[in-house]
Formats: C-alpha cells, sequence, structure tokens
C-alpha cells in the first residue's frame, strides 16, 4: 500500500470517528434539573503533593507565578489554564447562595476561544466551549455553550448558556467576576431554570504549587 493511500485510509477513519463523537456530544452544565443527584458541590481533585489544599475554593490566590512567559500571554493576558470557582448566589432555582456550584479547569486561547472542564460528572457532559472578548484593559466578556444531559447519559435536557464577565488581577495570574447560568430546553429557546454567582479563578502554570 503506497503512502498516499495510507493517508487518505487514516484521514477517512478520523472522519468517521469525529461524526461518531459528535453525534453524542456532551458538554458541562449544572444539572439544575436534578440537583440532588446530578451536582458534586464539592470535587475530589487530584493532587499530587501531600502539602496542597485540598478544595478547589482555597487554592484561588495561593498559585506561585511562573518564571516563563508566553508570548501569546503578552498579546492577550488572559491566556493560559485555571482552576475556576463557580458559586452561587441564591438567585433563580439553583443551589442555595454560598454553594459551591462548579469547579474545575478552563482554558482560554489567544484566538478568543475558551474550554472548561467541569467537575460535573462526566455521564452528563463535562466539557464544554466558549468565545471571549476583551472589554477593557482588564476586563472580559465570556459567552459559553454546554450540552446538558440527564444522570443517565440518554436524555437530552438542553443547552446551557453560561456567560461571565471578570476582571483580571493586575499580576494577570487569577480573575474574579460574575456568571449567570441558563438552562433551555432541547428547542432552545424555552428557559427551565436560571442560575447566577460569582466566578474565581487562579492561574495554573508549569512550576505551580
Amino acid at each position: 500500500m503506497n503512502t498516499r493511500l495510507q493517508a487518505a485510509m487514516a484521514i477517512a477513519l478520523m472522519g468517521l470517528s469525529t461524526v461518531a463523537v459528535t453525534h453524542k456530544a456532551q458538554a458541562c452544565g449544572i444539572d439544575i434539573m436534578h440537583p440532588s443527584a446530578g451536582i458534586r458541590w464539592s470535587l475530589p481533585m487530584y493532587r499530587p503533593s501531600s502539602n496542597m489544599h485540598a478544595a478547589m475554593p482555597q487554592a484561588v490566590g495561593t498559585k506561585q507565578v511562573s518564571r516563563y512567559r508566553n508570548i501569546l500571554q503578552l498579546l492577550e493576558p488572559i491566556t493560559g489554564l485555571y482552576e475556576f470557582t463557580f458559586t452561587s448566589d441564591g438567585t433563580g432555582n439553583g443551589p442555595p447562595a454560598g454553594v459551591v456550584a462548579d469547579q474545575g479547569f478552563v482554558t482560554w486561547h489567544a484566538d478568543g476561544t475558551e474550554i472548561m472542564n467541569s467537575g460535573k460528572p462526566s455521564i452528563g457532559g463535562n466539557f464544554c466551549m466558549g468565545t471571549w472578548t476583551r472589554t477593557g484593559a482588564k476586563t472580559y466578556s465570556l459567552k459559553h455553550y454546554a450540552l446538558n444531559w440527564d444522570n443517565t447519559g440518554l436524555n437530552f435536557i438542553g443547552p446551557v448558556n453560561i456567560r461571565e464577565n471578570f476582571t483580571l488581577a493586575n499580576d494577570n495570574n487569577s480573575y474574579s467576576g460574575n456568571f449567570t447560568l441558563d438552562q433551555y430546553a432541547p428547542d432552545g429557546t424555552t428557559l427551565l431554570a436560571h442560575v447566577q454567582g460569582t466566578v474565581a479563578a487562579t492561574r495554573i502554570t508549569v512550576d505551580s504549587n
């Protein structure tokens, strides 16, 4: 089999794989329709060092700053990987005020896109994507979409629209602001639930604690 034929077959197989994955697309979103069974209010994080904080909110603001700089971070300071925490303010039909609604990891790309690994159980979808813009010298706005499934992973609840508005710290290593989460029915227009609160995040670097 010649090299060109092998490459063509590999590309075809990749295309079929992508179709299969897209057909069963899942993404993050707080399971506000089944809060007793679907939401983890405390995410059990893997911590390689025994002296690391066990709770995500305690980790905010405690990271060691990397001495290495990525050129893209000079162009777009938000660029990079962060630990984030969503805390509910009790508005709408979400968790009570002060309760951690979600926590996990988020990556901001210099091209204006973003991807989140949520603490939501993976069977309901825990990866989702968004697009962001800078609204000021240190302020940003995010529009983020998730696809929410029930706890069996078989029944589609509907799309979730998550919005964030926040300020990047002067050292570019953390940010804080607010979020809103709107859960829609499968038609994408019927609002089923609304949650809002605050967001806080800390940058992760190659030499973070």
